[in-house]
């Protein structure tokens, strides 16, 4: 659904009282962060975020890194690559520059979206591997979860 604005989003407002890890506004995360429940970002991450659940991004919220989740929610800006099991939700204040992998992409007016978009089949076959398996320098980080 291409520019249509909504007010609420079921899918993410049913778990919005159970959010397991918040980064807060002007806090800034440098690393890869690996949590099993659902993450709200306010603040910055500067690394990968991997996420059993699902991934809320707030307006003032940046993550420079990659994203593996069940579904995420983008009103702040992230430059990386995607990879969504359900449903990837870019808000009008939302901007994504990389390129995602997700069974149902929803850009709302205002949204933006730079980068390439490979849809998925159905939601119980699992995602591509985001991570790659060796960093830069060769060497294969220890917190890298293979989805």
């Amino acid at each position: 659904m291409l520019g249509k604005a909504r007010k609420d989003t079921p899918a993410m407002s049913e778990t919005s009282g159970k959010i397991g890890t918040i980064i807060g506004p002007g806090a800034i995360f440098n690393g890869n962060l690996n949590a099993p429940e659902t993450i709200r970002i306010d603040g910055t991450i500067n690394g990968n975020c991997i996420c059993g659940q699902n991934l809320i991004l707030g307006q003032e919220g940046r993550v420079k890194g990659n994203i593996t989740a069940c579904n995420v929610m983008i009103s702040g800006k992230v430059d990386g690559d995607l990879v969504v099991r359900e449903k990837l939700e870019v808000l009008a204040t939302g901007k994504v520059v990389g390129n995602v992998t997700t069974r149902s992409l929803i850009v709302d007016d205002g949204g933006c979206f730079d980068g390439k978009c490979t849809m998925t089949e159905a939601a119980g076959k699992p995602a591509p591997e985001l991570i790659p398996d060796k960093s830069e320098d060769g060497k294969t980080p220890p917190e890298i979860i293979k989805a």
